[in-house]
């Protein structure tokens, strides 16, 4: 179709702005779903529903949009399985009574550490990450919302800096349609110039260590501390508390394995899985097939392990697998909807649109630095990385060879400008895993995380002019 033009923006802003003002943000990703359904049906709102109801039913036509919900969803399983099983209990017990984390600093670090550690897939991380920590963060009176941004700073900004997974072989191939022979040597020069990858998670570790808080972060901080409450009054945290507050089963005696367990066998099945869908090549793997299968091998190696011990019965592991699951229908919602959302922008043609905008005015001083600006942009207003760099990369590296600007920081500022949109997008998967894994409201994760997100593009976009001043 013909590009929306302006219109074409109208849509994910709407649904952005209204979730942050009003708080509802399902309400507010179906309004934005709506509104460009009913732009490409030639404003007839009542067409506009009818079509916004059916691209929601066609979510599930995209297997990777249907695996990513489907583990998110099944993560609730893993999480009632090792609390149940006293295997949260027990590690909580095993790492506080060790002395191993006694400090808030301490507890901060271990989140970082794990994220950090976890590097072929962003979930995967934000979840392990998210399980072990959470309890911690509760008993020494950390925020929801520092979790989930430590879970959330550690994820994707990680992950696009290191080449060994599916974010990495998904670049390499962006490069490879662009006709540059060698992709893997030009995705390696860019790491170092991925200034917001960088300064993100420096930023993290920064704030973890010297306990410094900025804006909405530092009154959450102060509420947990004086006045104990883990949530504001009227937040919803993006799990249920079926998921949240389960008490070890009476009578069985918790034991820290029966949560690293199953984690650890969550970890590892995941480059296996990597390897194995990628016929034997770890970067050419699907990750949402990877990280499903991951999932249900921990389910499973969990359900023999609690059998063995005779913790639960077949049908107790049946009732807390359909708890831990239905737990998480909320979260399923809320990707569905995003997911909807990034398909009705590419149908308006969003990305190309601001894209093509921003490209009318570009010295070659100015490449780097707008090819950032408006990735961030992109990804802010669509939510997906992926699909940001999918629609940037053909412009940037055409642009970068047309304008003899160094290929490298180009890439570099489309990479770290899809990043700060998955890092800070209220409708990005990563973000709403984010905020579930930490039982956070999701709201609360984007206000409190955005000032250090937009603190580290500010930082990148000013490093992107100097590098910018060299060109020419």
């Amino acid at each position: 179709m013909q590009s929306a033009g302006w219109l074409s923006v109208v849509p994910p802003l709407v649904a952005i702005l209204l979730a942050i003002w009003t708080r509802q943000v399902y309400l507010s990703l179906f309004t934005g779903i709506w509104l460009g359904w009913t732009i490409l049906s030639g404003f007839n709102p009542l067409a506009g529903a009818a079509r916004a109801v059916e691209a929601i039913v066609r979510v599930f036509q995209d297997p990777d949009n249907t695996k990513v919900v489907l583990f998110s969803t099944l993560m609730g399983v893993v999480i009632v399985y090792t609390q149940y099983s006293g295997g949260m209990q027990g590690f909580v017990d095993l790492v506080v009574g060790r002395g191993w984390v006694r400090t808030r600093r301490q507890a901060g670090l271990l989140a970082w550490l794990v994220g950090m550690v976890i590097f072929v897939e962003s979930s995967i991380c934000v979840l392990v990450a998210g399980a072990i920590s959470r309890p911690l963060f509760d008993r020494l009176r950390i925020s929801r919302e520092k979790l989930a941004y430590i879970c959330d700073s550690t994820s994707a900004p990680k992950c696009i800096l290191i080449p060994l997974n599916a974010w990495g072989a998904f670049v390499i191939g962006l490069l490879s349609q662009q006709g540059i022979a060698s992709p893997v040597e030009v995705f390696l020069r860019s790491m170092p110039y991925n200034f917001y990858a960088i300064l993100a998670i420096g930023l993290v570790l920064f704030t973890v260590v010297a306990d410094r808080d900025l804006g909405p972060m530092r009154a959450a901080e102060k509420r947990v501390r004086e006045d104990g409450k883990l949530l504001w009054d009227g937040s919803e945290p993006l799990v249920s508390t079926d998921v949240l507050m389960v008490d070890t089963k009476p009578g069985v005696q918790p034991r820290a394995r029966n949560m690293i367990l199953p984690i650890a066998v969550l970890v590892m099945a995941m480059p296996a899985g990597l390897v194995i869908t990628g016929g034997g090549n770890l970067m050419r793997g699907s990750g949402s097939t990877a990280v499903l299968w991951a999932v249900l091998l921990s389910i499973f190696v969990a359900g023999v392990l609690y059998r063995a011990e005779r913790i639960m019965g077949v049908r107790e592991l049946s009732d807390q697998f359909m708890r831990g699951a239905g737990g998480l229908m909320p979260l399923a919602a809320l990707m569905v909807c995003a997911f909807a959302l990034g398909a009705l922008c590419r149908e308006l043609e969003t990305g190309p649109f601001v894209a093509q905008l921003a490209g009318r005015w570009l010295s070659p001083k100015l490449v780097p630095a707008v090819i950032f600006a408006t990735s961030c942009l992109i990804a802010f207003a669509t939510g997906t990385s992926w699909g940001t760099f999918a629609i940037m990369m053909p412009i940037a590296v055409p642009m970068a060879e047309i304008l003899n600007v160094p290929l490298a920081p180009t890439v570099a500022a489309v990479l770290g400008g899809g990043v700060f949109g998955d890092h800070c997008s209220p409708i990005s998967d990563t973000t709403i895993i984010s905020s579930m894994a930490s039982a956070c409201d999701h709201i609360d994760h984007v206000r409190t995380q955005l000032p250090y997100a937009l603190l580290a593009a500010g930082g990148s976009l000013l490093l992107y002019l100097l590098v910018g001043l060299g060109v020419g």
